[in-house]
């Protein structure tokens, strides 16, 4: 789960990490009155959406204009950006050519910046251990820096038996440049990171760019906080955090029934029992000349209700042109599957190719079902032949 820049700001404040003044807006006066809180001259105003690259991103209505984070030296100015952003929708190379409407900002006090660096802290899935990222390269794309220049970022990985110590934060300013009260400074500042990431189950913190200023400080100017969702049970707080607007609505309606689903933005959708037959579904759809609409697990305990609200969520998709059930039954029955696609298709008025193929528990009992049905389910006896199928009758249909 993601949250917005603001609200990550708050909780990782919680935890000592240091970051600059700030308040939310939702509207330009709230912005003005905003600014008048904050000592100024300088302000900063930033569009809250879930995407990067906001500052050199361009509003839809004004693409020559400014981007989504702009700098004011008065309320008035303030004021004004605000009215620029709210409402109005940025495109960045994260948002796609859609863009995300802005409906809310950040308005936050400036700083002198003497340095910008890039700090972060994931799990690296190798060793399943937190890794910490740095590089000197701050507020620059860390892929980009990756590509070009991989000598630039420096890693240090944390026992979890041992936790994190003063060490780690002295190697990291070494090779960072930092030199005098700012090592400690910086030590302080990782070790307040790292008990953030670790206390709030976090799958990554991201502060790009990380700043110096010229009194020796190290701030937080931006922040990227993502939590692990299977974590969140844990943390009822952080869920109320969770932004709707910016999130799919058919993931949203998805998490609704416990289904994993993720939308991709191919024509053929899919519905599949696991998560790794899942992958070798879309795999082979690609196989066959055709792209995934999307990933969507059923998982092992499916009903009725689930597979039919599956169902409906894929055809609520408008790319789909095809749908692919691939169910390899085991504790997942596939009488359940086919009276769940049977229903569904019936309460949506199916107007594309289904091509079904099961196997496992129940099978005959499923087919059956389908068969019966009197809709036009085309039957497929392997996944290749299903993926062959699906992608011909898209063809036909065209």
């Amino acid at each position: 789960m993601n949250i917005h820049e603001y609200q990550g700001k708050e909780l990782l404040k919680k935890y000592g990490v240091a970051v600059l003044d700030g308040y939310v807006a939702w509207t330009p006066e709230e912005a003005e009155a905003a600014a008048a809180k904050l000592p100024g001259p300088v302000y900063v105003v930033k569009s809250q959406i879930h995407a990067g690259g906001r500052g050199a991103g361009r509003f839809a209505d004004d693409p020559n204009g400014k981007g989504g984070v702009r700098l004011a030296k008065s309320a008035a100015e303030v004021k004004a950006a605000a009215e620029a952003m709210i409402g109005h929708t940025l495109i960045t190379k994260q948002t796609g050519p859609a863009g995300r409407r802005v409906n809310r900002i950040y308005v936050e006090a400036g700083c002198d910046i003497a340095r910008e660096l890039y700090l972060s802290l994931l799990i690296d899935r190798a060793t399943s251990r937190v890794t910490i990222m740095a590089s000197t390269e701050g507020g620059m794309e860390i892929e980009e820096v990756a590509e070009h220049h991989p000598e630039k970022i420096v890693r240090v990985t944390v026992d979890p038996a041992a936790g994190i110590w003063p060490y780690h934060g002295r190697r990291l300013a070494a090779a960072l440049g930092l030199t005098g009260k700012q090592v400690g400074v910086f030590g302080k500042f990782v070790t307040a990171m790292y008990t953030a990431f670790t206390a709030l189950d976090c799958a990554i913190v991201e502060i790009n760019p990380l700043v110096v200023t010229k009194a020796g400080d190290v701030v937080a100017l931006d922040a990227k906080v993502s939590f692990d969702d299977n974590a969140l049970y844990r943390h009822p707080d952080i869920e109320k955090l969770r932004d709707e607007a910016e999130e799919d609505p058919k993931e949203l309606e998805a998490a609704k029934y416990a289904l994993n689903y993720v939308a991709l933005d191919g024509t053929i959708g899919c519905m599949v029992n696991g998560a790794g037959l899942a992958m070798a579904t879309m795999d082979i759809i690609k196989l066959y000349g055709a792209s995934p609409a999307n990933f969507l697990d059923v998982g092992g305990g499916a009903t009725k209700e689930r597979v039919t609200a599956a169902f409906k969520i894929i055809l609520s998709d408008p790319n789909v042109e095809g749908i692919l059930v691939n169910i390899f039954g085991g504790i997942m029955r596939c009488d359940v599957i086919a009276e769940g696609v049977v229903a569904a298709a019936r309460e949506v008025s199916l107007n594309v190719p289904l091509v079904v193929r099961l196997e496992g528990t129940n099978v005959e009992l499923g087919k059956e079902i389908m068969a019966k049905s009197g809709l036009p389910i085309i039957s497929a006896d392997n996944l290749a032949d299903a993926a062959e199928k699906v992608v011909r009758a898209v063809k036909e249909a065209a």
